[in-house]
């Protein structure tokens, strides 16, 4: 096995406050909140922590002083992280932002974002000396989980439900992963995951490693920071789920100012959901503070999370920073998936479609401002999930293989 972590400092409950030690704990015996890791920012100098991490690795580990582990930790890495930051002005001028930015995280090596809370939480796992990766998955954290096992050479299982798009459980087979389809919802998926968590030596790498996996998602918040040149952007648009991204971008922009590595100044943080799950953005329409649990009906299945984890806190971040959490229809998910591919030749899943709909939608009532620089992030490569364009895309002439015939066509 390899060293115990020596960052972060401790784990701490994210209601009361109290602490912990760093071990695979998830839940507060004071109060029953949520753990996530605590570090000792006033050890931490903003002007070195630039530099250590402009000489670090082109992946999220360059941010380690942040991240769960420790230098002596042997990291599960892939190579995730460091994504491209991508200058939307073609975006832009369709939907009237001056200042557009897409992070794009589509092209990590399982293409999309959960190859970072991956590779911490198996990462952690290991050092913790767990037999076996698992995790609960609505696909793209399946393929994750399986990739980084396979180069961690821990065996894999990991649970969906039975009607997940065949692309992502063939993308998970191929690396050796054991899958187990649930006939039911993620959360219903989720729910068995918590059982066998008690009862096997296996880390679930969202479950009983939860406060570790989650972690890795502030990585997409420093990444902008720095990508940006070690400044804050106005606006950010983050897709909804369990709630745990738009949460942990906003915990990553504190920890930079925090220790000095980001001038403080006022951005706000807004979330994305779809029509047929959006307890989240419901709640925030109602105004109320509990989010209520929904049976998801998408097809942005890796945002169908009908009880989100991290809901609670995903409103607290939105009306604390003066953020919007709205939703979008299905059709639009479909039109802001085109968008995209059409104007900046990126091509998201239905999660992305998610983002840049809402971001469209908020746009056109004024929730952003034209001159608001903004980041909306793209979470996932649509390849990943070709079926939803299904019947909505055709070629657009169909010929014989003869020039006249094409030419008459092309002229209509």
């Amino acid at each position: 096995m390899s060293a115990r972590p020596t960052s972060p400092a401790a784990l701490q409950c994210r209601i009361c406050g109290q602490r912990y030690p760093v071990e695979p704990l998830t839940i507060c015996e004071e109060c029953f909140g949520p753990l996530e890791p605590a570090y000792d920012l006033d050890a931490l100098d903003g002007v070195a922590f630039r530099k250590a991490v402009e000489a670090g690795p082109a992946t999220l580990w360059r941010y380690e002083a942040l991240l769960p582990g420790g230098p002596e930790i042997e990291r599960v890495d892939l190579g995730a992280g460091f994504t491209p930051l991508r200058r939307a002005d073609a975006l832009g001028r369709r939907l009237g932002l001056e200042r557009l930015w897409i992070k794009d995280d589509s092209v990590n090596p399982s293409n999309s974002f959960k190859d970072r809370v991956v590779s911490v939480a198996t990462t952690m796992a290991r050092a913790f000396g767990f037999e076996a990766i698992s995790c609960a998955s609505t696909g793209n954290l399946a393929n994750a989980t399986a990739a980084h096992a396979a180069k961690a050479g821990i065996d894999c299982y990991v649970f969906v439900p039975d009607d997940l798009e065949r692309a992502k459980i063939i993308a998970t087979e191929v690396y050796g992963a054991k899958v187990v389809a649930v006939r039911g919802t993620y959360d219903d998926v989720n729910r068995l995951c918590s059982e066998v968590a008690d009862a096997l030596p296996w880390a679930f790498v969202n479950v009983n490693m939860r406060p570790y996996y989650a972690e890795g998602s502030k990585s997409l918040g420093f990444e902008t920071a720095e990508q940006l040149g070690w400044r804050l952007p106005d606006h950010v648009v983050v897709p909804v789920a369990s709630g745990a991204l738009l949460t942990k971008i906003h915990r990553a922009f504190g920890e930079l100012i925090a220790i000095g590595a980001v001038e403080a100044k006022p951005y706000r943080v807004s979330g994305a959901q779809a029509e047929g799950c959006r307890p989240v953005a419901q709640a925030f329409e109602d105004g109320v503070e509990e989010v209520t649990p929904v049976k998801p009906s998408t097809i942005a299945r890796s945002l169908a999370i009908g009880n989100p984890a991290d809901g609670y806190f995903a409103l607290k971040v939105a009306r604390e920073t003066g953020g919007v959490i709205a939703w979008c229809t299905e059709d639009e998910i479909l039109e802001g998936i085109h968008l995209l591919a059409e104007t900046e030749g990126v091509f998201t899943e239905t999660a992305g479609g998610v983002t840049i709909a809402v971001l469209k939608r908020l746009v056109e009532r004024g929730s952003i401002r034209p001159d608001e620089e903004t980041v909306a992030y793209v979470t996932g490569n649509g390849y990943k999930t070709i079926e939803a364009l299904e019947g909505h895309v055709e070629p657009t002439f169909r010929v014989a293989p003869d020039l006249e015939r094409f030419l008459a066509a092309l002229q209509g």
